[in-house]
């Protein structure tokens, strides 16, 4: 028997993204800021950030690679807490991305993080573009 036409999902299977996520959480993440990597088992279809602080200065730099959330580093966006009127928890969008790992750091001090996300059923290892620090997008245009 020919193994040759085993097929399996992949980054362009619409069907992976069409059905709902299986559920991804991760809560209390100490953002520093050196960054601090967050890696999921299966390419998310979406994924949403959320900030715990009581100040309205901390701001969180979320990106795609750990030069992109670096002191030098350009190609992030922030999750600024002062959008949020308690100052207590800052919600991102929910950002329908294809991801491997996030990445989020600070400026100053630390902030805690929670990561909800959905995945899909395809497998990280099917990320064809491996960078030097894991199967994300880092080398892309506006990631690093």
């Amino acid at each position: 028997m020919s193994l040759s036409n085993v097929y399996s999902v992949g980054l362009n299977n619409v069907g992976s993204y069409q059905v709902s996520g299986m559920p991804f959480a991760t809560g209390s993440i100490t953002a520093t800021t050196t960054g601090v990597k967050v890696e999921f088992p299966f390419v998310t279809q979406w994924v949403q950030v959320i900030a715990h602080t009581s100040s309205a200065s901390d701001d969180v730099r979320v990106g795609f690679s750990k030069i992109g959330v670096s002191g030098s580093g350009t190609n992030y966006f922030r999750l600024h807490a002062s959008n949020n009127t308690n100052h207590e928890s800052a919600y991102g969008p929910i950002l329908p991305l294809k991801l491997t790992e996030i990445w989020v750091a600070t400026d100053a001090g630390t902030v805690d993080i929670d990561i909800v996300a959905g995945l899909t059923n395809i497998p990280i290892e099917r990320v064809t573009n491996v960078s030097p620090s894991g199967s994300n997008w880092s080398g892309s245009a506006g990631v690093s």
